[in-house]
């Protein structure tokens, strides 16, 4: 029987706060049980066999991202059941990256080593209702977390338009909703649990370990294994949400899309680089934010449901009636027991200031005649600023520009370059799980804090077990 490793005593981090595992206080299952057959969810799978497994267990290759256009890479994708048999697969790993929900876009979770997943570790979600916080498995999704809240009269600060994706996964590579007052779902995160190299068990929090916590959570799985997160809480309140359509384009000035962006909690706003937006979808909290008139800015209320992308049904969609309902029912633009498509697109995204907003799109739309034919739809959003090292968002109320591009892969990577040099005198910061083709140079000097991360990473994971090609090329060997 293989004994797991001993839970990390942070010999190197001064005030890191330690947990100690089940793992530590049961005997440990044999390294027999480990890993489970895995296929992934579109295709079937081939066997292979693992160059760090030594009983030569059958296992199977990642397969494809949600979009198909990510391959995973060659595997194995291992399955451990309990935190105890992740710490022992990590522990004799020379490489190893976790993989989520499958929803990025880039190839931040590709590898040419191990890949191992959560889903099926227990879904633990602890609600504590006095302290108003959550402590949920890293694999379970946003929308079963939010549901849970929910019994308790609790919500979540924020969420993103998929209520599909993984808490854990979110968190790693900045996802975020809308609003100019909320900021990415990193943020809400305030303790996080980790598998770091050699098997050892880290906790760290916010109150504990405030000079290196805001590194540690959106940390692209540079880092370790995240096994669980504790989020932060609000009081639940009733939400609405309505659709405009059809605004002129005078209201892409500077003051007309701030305001626009401004007319809720969460507003998002799709247009097709033609000169206007041709739906906002308002989100607004029920006796906080007026309710908007049928004419707004310009725009007429949407009377029947509609689907961000053109042509698309609005039956995946979240409510659009004006009716209160629950946050989570309304924050998202999709509905959680629904798949939103098929998938077929590809998507880039790049925050800059907001005050430099309508200059960014004026820079970008005398390309509109060559965006449009690649593209679904583009989403402007709004984040607010935070405090992690690695968001998109540090220190920066941010406008986000967005591009849901057909699954054209060579004709969009083609493109990019164009748009981002013209996005450049912005000092564009790109989302890390979509994407973009900016110089790893012109990427890092757009995180003030990077030397830090480098520094964090160089104390936890010395021997590089959690890299892959996207990070070394990124933020460098």
């Amino acid at each position: 029987m293989q004994s797991a490793p001993s839970v990390l005593r942070a010999q190197n981090l001064p005030s890191a706060s330690v947990r100690r595992s089940a793992a530590s206080r049961h005997p440990e299952r044999p390294s027999t049980a480990f890993d489970v057959l895995i296929t992934a969810d579109h295709e079937e799978a081939d066997p292979v066999h693992s160059p760090s497994d030594s009983l030569g267990h059958e296992l199977a290759r990642p397969g494809l991202s949600w979009s198909g256009t990510v391959d995973y890479g060659p595997g194995p994708l291992h399955a451990p059941t309990s935190v105890a048999e992740l710490r022992l697969l990590v522990g004799r790993s020379r490489r190893i990256r976790a993989l989520g929900t499958r929803h990025s876009f880039s190839e931040i979770a590709a590898s040419d080593a191990d890949l191992v997943t959560l889903a099926h570790l227990p879904a633990d979600l602890e609600v504590d209702i006095a302290a108003r916080t959550v402590r949920v498995a890293a694999g379970v999704r946003y929308g079963e977390l939010a549901l849970a809240a929910a019994e308790h009269g609790l919500a979540l600060a924020n969420m993103g338009s998929l209520p599909h994706i993984s808490v854990g996964g979110a968190s790693a590579t900045g996802t975020h909703g809308s609003g100019d007052g909320k900021r990415s779902l990193s943020s809400s995160v305030r303790a996080v649990d980790l598998v770091t190299a050699g098997g050892d068990l880290l906790s760290l929090s916010r109150d504990e370990d405030p000079e290196i916590f805001d590194g540690a959570v959106l940390a692209l799985g540079a880092l370790g294994i995240v096994t669980h997160l504790t989020l932060d809480l609000m009081p639940a309140a009733p939400m609405r949400q309505t659709v405009h359509l059809d605004f002129p384009s005078e209201s892409m000035t500077s003051e007309g899309l701030l305001t626009m962006l401004a007319g809720g909690t969460s507003v998002s706003l799709f247009h097709h680089w033609d000169g206007r937006i041709d739906q906002a979808w308002v989100k607004q909290v029920v006796g906080r934010d007026g309710e908007l008139p049928e004419q707004w800015l310009g725009g007429r209320r949407s009377r029947r449901p509609v689907h961000p992308l053109p042509g698309l049904p609005a039956d995946f969609c979240t409510d659009q009636t004006g009716e209160p309902g629950p946050a989570h029912e309304r924050l998202p633009h999709f509905r959680l027991e629904f798949t939103p498509s098929n998938g077929e697109e590809i998507q880039s995204e790049y925050f800059v200031a907001r005050e430099d907003l309508a200059a960014a799109l004026a820079a970008v739309m005398p390309l509109g005649e060559r965006i449009r034919p690649l593209l679904h739809a583009s989403e402007i959003r709004t984040v607010a600023a935070d405090e992690l090292w690695l968001s998109p968002a540090y220190r920066r109320d941010s406008a986000c520009v967005h591009f849901t591009w057909k699954q054209l892969p060579e004709q969009v990577t083609a493109l990019l370059p164009e748009i981002e040099e013209r996005l450049a005198p912005f000092a564009p910061r790109p989302h890390w799980g979509k994407v973009f083709t900016l110089d790893p140079e012109q990427v890092r000097v757009q995180f003030p804090r990077l030397a830090d991360f480098l520094t964090l990473r160089e104390r936890l994971d010395p021997g590089r077990v959690f890299t892959n090609a996207y990070v070394d090329r990124l933020l460098g060997e």
